[in-house]
């Protein structure tokens, strides 16, 4: 096994070059054997097998800066790098990251969760090595999905005016998470599929080495000729050369061969290049090429022979409550659009797009986009529903500012995987939008305690015309909620008592309501009468229920899965301060400021306090401090 020789690059750089097909094939076998336990992104890394063997078999990591946008491609980049005995651990509590992670390596040079930052991140490498005097190679590779997104599309900008040496890798596969949209995709089609093209650009090639090398004049002439013909021969024109990158390709993603003589030819040019690698997503694992869609991103575990994959069996996941509430109500309102930044299956809107195509926009990993063009869409009398990864949403911020709130549009935004996300970790975690949300003006914040809850907030947000609205929903699944048979309105700034008691009230937001109800059953063992609040608008606050627990004196805890600065806990202190409300004891446990990296969501809350027994903790001792007050 020529695997198990390999413990870091230099190992790699011991075989010769055609044992490193036999290598692919043996790390395809560890992959998906690997991951049929642990879950994990298994079609990128499949799709990027050879492309990464030819990057480190070429380049000196981590001396040459390999930089992966996004990083759940970087699979084979860990093994290579001397992590392939941890992968049992993949995506665990403790255990190796699912993405590139500075901590783990020197040869992570950078991390990311979100996509098209990689080539702004070689373009700073660049600069910094030649501000340096330094030699190394800086070499970015980004996905054609992620080079839709307007950050890579400013950095390639930036890229060919400076003319510093470094090499992009386009990891063509037609795939971001869902199939790629946009007229960047289209041409890439072009270059993909035009055998006559191809087979043009050879011949011309062979053509451009007869030409020799003269001086003067008839040297400008011959690059001007030179030039020409590329123009002829090349559809929609040189794209990444008008940029001010030079091209090469397509090459072959799968021979290892002609990966690394591409590369060779490269690293001759002086200046920014581009290698355009065509490459299979999923390859070598039959489901994962039928259906890569499906086999980007696998949360559980699955049957190697089968395909299928193992699911709890249970309530539904908040994701498909919504998607399905969304058809039931775009079946009655025509105002109602979906807008999606390439998450039409993690967002749950794939029966919307088939129940509605002409109503449904995907527009690729272009977050900003999506938020102004829902604004514009508002404007016009639609009703625009902008479903989002809370995560996501961090990339649009401004245009939800400028664009949004400020002109008071009616943008219903559905922010999903709101919270711990598990698995994926920090660069995921849903925890600030509450924080970055609440303060604009004009904005309304809700979350649900439960999946039929998230139906009338849903219902409740596409009804509301006074402005944007948000409702926010966690990546688990529902609690086991009957669903009412007609979703209702639920009045917008109004909390909901779940559970009375005097002893002391939890200001509970989402999920954190059945923890609440726990901690309290917990407490009523040891005499304690303890009210559970549903605090499901985070802004507007229920002014007349704060009053009414500050005039009583009522110790509070604000329970919320996110971030404490700036969140539910925060608006209620705020509240009182503003009004002058003196001597409220009120505590908040949520996120403290940390990044919680990659666990379970049980974990991750247990690692913060976010449990019934932590909860009936901090209660104890505050009604331990009301009864020593009273005496």
């Amino acid at each position: 096994m020529l695997l198990e020789q390999i413990g870091s690059p230099a190992d790699l750089k011991r075989l010769s070059p055609s044992e490193l097909p036999q290598l692919a094939e043996e790390i395809r076998h560890f992959l998906i054997e690997k991951l049929s336990a642990t879950g994990g992104h298994l079609a990128p890394n499949l799709g990027v097998v050879e492309l990464t063997l030819a990057l480190h078999y070429l380049y000196d990591s981590p001396s040459d800066k390999i930089i992966f946008d996004v990083g759940h491609q970087a699979y084979v980049h860990k093994m290579l790098t001397g992590r392939k005995d941890r992968f049992d651990t993949l995506r665990q509590k403790d255990g190796l990251c699912g993405f590139v992670k500075r901590s783990e390596s020197e040869h992570d040079v950078w991390e990311a969760g979100h996509s098209s930052t990689s080539l702004s991140a070689a373009m700073g490498m660049a600069i910094a090595r030649d501000l340096k005097g330094g030699s190394n190679k800086v070499i970015a590779v980004i996905g054609d999905g992620a080079l839709t997104g307007g950050m890579a599309l400013e950095a390639l900008n930036h890229i060919g005016h400076e003319k510093r040496n470094l090499t992009v890798v386009l990891n063509d596969n037609e795939m971001s998470i869902a199939p790629n949209v946009g007229a960047i995709h289209n041409y890439l089609g072009k270059v993909r599929s035009d055998k006559s093209y191809r087979k043009a650009k050879d011949e011309l090639e062979w053509l451009l080495r007869k030409i020799p090398a003269i001086g003067g004049k008839l040297a400008n002439t011959a690059e001007r000729v030179k030039d020409s013909l590329k123009y002829l021969i090349t559809p929609d024109g040189m794209l990444f050369e008008e940029f001010g990158l030079k091209y090469f390709g397509p090459v072959d993603g799968h021979d290892t061969a002609k990966l690394i003589e591409a590369f060779r030819q490269a690293d001759k040019v002086k200046g920014p290049v581009l290698v355009h690698v065509l490459t299979v997503k999923g390859k070598g694992y039959a489901h994962a090429e039928a259906d890569s869609h499906k086999w980007h991103g696998i949360t559980g575990s699955y049957k190697i022979e089968s395909g299928q994959v193992v699911k709890p069996v249970g309530p539904p996941m908040y994701t498909e409550v919504f998607g399905n509430t969304l058809i039931e109500l775009a079946e009655r309102d025509e105002r109602i659009v979906a807008v999606t930044p390439a998450m039409p299956g993690g967002s749950g809107l794939l029966g919307f797009a088939s129940k509605f195509p002409g109503r449904m926009f995907d527009v690729g990993i272009a977050e900003q986009h999506a938020a102004t063009m829902s604004a514009a869409l508002a404007m016009e009398g639609m009703k625009p529903v902008f479903a989002v990864y809370s995560t996501f949403l961090q990339r649009a911020y401004d245009q939800v500012v400028h664009d949004i709130c400020r002109q008071n549009l009616n943008v219903v935004f559905a922010i999903d995987r709101a919270g711990f996300v598990g698995a994926d970790g920090e660069t995921h975690q849903g925890v600030y939008d509450i924080a970055f949300l609440r303060h604009i003006p004009n904005m309304v914040l809700m979350m649900p305690k439960d999946e039929n809850e998230l139906r009338n907030m849903l219902y409740t947000a596409v009804e509301y015309n006074d402005g944007p609205i948000a409702v926010r929903y966690p990546r688990e699944p529902g609690i086991g909620a009957v669903f009412d048979a007609e979703p209702s309105r639920i009045p917008i700034g109004k909390w909901e008592t779940v559970r009375e008691g005097d002893s002391a009230a939890i200001l509970a937001l989402g999920p954190m309501v059945k923890v609440a109800e726990e901690a309290a059953e917990l407490l009523k063992r040891e005499g304690l009468s303890i009210r559970v609040v549903n605090a499901r608008f985070v802004k507007p606050l229920d002014e007349a229920m704060l009053l009414e627990l500050a005039e009583g004196r009522i110790p509070m805890l604000v329970l919320e899965e996110g971030s404490e600065m700036g969140g539910l806990g925060s608006a209620v202190l705020e509240y009182y301060a503003n009004r002058e409300i003196r001597n409220v004891p009120v505590q908040i446990a949520g996120i403290p400021d940390v990044f919680v990296e990659h666990a379970s969501i049980k974990e991750q809350r247990e690692e913060v306090g976010l449990t019934a027994e932590n909860v009936a903790h901090l209660l104890r001792r505050a009604a331990v401090r009301k009864r020593q007050k009273a005496t």
